[in-house]
């Protein structure tokens, strides 16, 4: 289930891939600390429609000092993280994680994912996929780790995954072009869309399949392509045991959820089969394809 963010709605400087062009005014928030220009800017603009990962995105809930002093301390500190990640390993590519809701009773730690690459300036940016606020319509954006990180988390805490050096190799133009960052999207966006359905994706989906296409760029070319090389490489999804009033409350109360896309023979015996960060890191690591995840956690300065 991909985490979401409430009040800032993964605001900041960001650029939405899908619409480089159709900028407009948002809403600001007031922020209360300095921000770092290398952990902020995607770019100079501010990006319209609001946009998170999952939960709902409430206009109205002010942003809190804490939380902004708090998050923008944990991108720094993942910041410098990566750079010393950089410095010992030469890593220009890594798969980031966050925990932006309690996932516990799912046996999960995080909730949302994106791959985050070393500019040839030096800052880190954050490639993912994030859903309009109350839409089930999604775009894919770059951002700095301070959008990443601007949210009211239920941790403030940071999942690093270093892929091999071949796998770093393939992902960077990758990331770094945005015809090719957003090649295998869909718009149509369900927090629990079937792992192996084309109708809606999600933003852990996103990330998966838009690492196949890096690593078969002259073959995979179409999401049932890119779910087949995930097959063939072993991943696992991770199933959700969602009884049939808990998907009835969902569908009926978020406008991001929706379940008809799993096979009938799943979905009724309260199986929802969905990517999760817990097993794509768990997958990269069992495939040599990353290695072992290690965390960054808040630290008060």
């Amino acid at each position: 289930v991909p985490c979401c963010t409430t009040n800032v709605c993964e605001l900041g400087d960001m650029t939405m891939l899908l619409k480089p062009v159709l900028w407009a005014p948002a809403r600001r928030t007031r922020w209360p600390v300095v921000v770092g220009v290398a952990l902020v800017a995607g770019a100079a603009l501010w990006a319209a429609p609001p946009a998170h990962a999952g939960r709902a995105c409430d206009a109205r809930k002010p942003v809190s000092p804490q939380v902004v002093e708090r998050g923008m301390a944990l991108a720094a500190q993942t910041s410098q993280a990566l750079d010393a990640e950089h410095a010992r390993s030469g890593a220009k590519v890594v798969l980031i994680g966050r925990a932006g809701q309690d996932l516990g009773k799912y046996g999960l730690r995080y909730s949302h994912l994106g791959w985050a690459y070393k500019t040839p300036e030096g800052p880190w940016r954050v490639t993912h996929k994030l859903n309009d606020c109350g839409t089930a319509l999604g775009h894919v954006y770059r951002q700095g780790l301070g959008e990443f990180f601007l949210d009211d988390l239920w941790r403030f805490e940071a999942v690093v995954a270093v892929p091999s050096a071949a796998v770093q190799a393939q992902l960077w133009p990758v990331l770094t072009e945005n015809a090719r960052a957003k090649a295998l999207h869909t718009p149509h966006y369900s927090m629990v869309s079937y792992v192996w359905g084309q109708k809606y994706q999600q933003s852990n989906q996103w990330a998966i399949e838009t690492l196949a296409a890096a690593m078969e760029p002259t073959t995979i070319r179409t999401r049932e392509q890119a779910q087949a090389w995930l097959r063939f490489k072993g991943y696992e999804p991770t199933t959700l045991r969602l009884g049939p009033l808990t998907r009835l409350g969902g569908r009926v109360g978020s406008a991001n959820i929706a379940f008809d896309d799993h096979p009938s023979d799943k979905r009724y015996s309260d199986r929802i089969e969905t990517v999760t960060v817990d097993s794509v890191l768990a997958w990269m690591q069992r495939t040599q394809l990353a290695g072992a995840p290690f965390t960054v956690l808040y630290q008060k300065q």
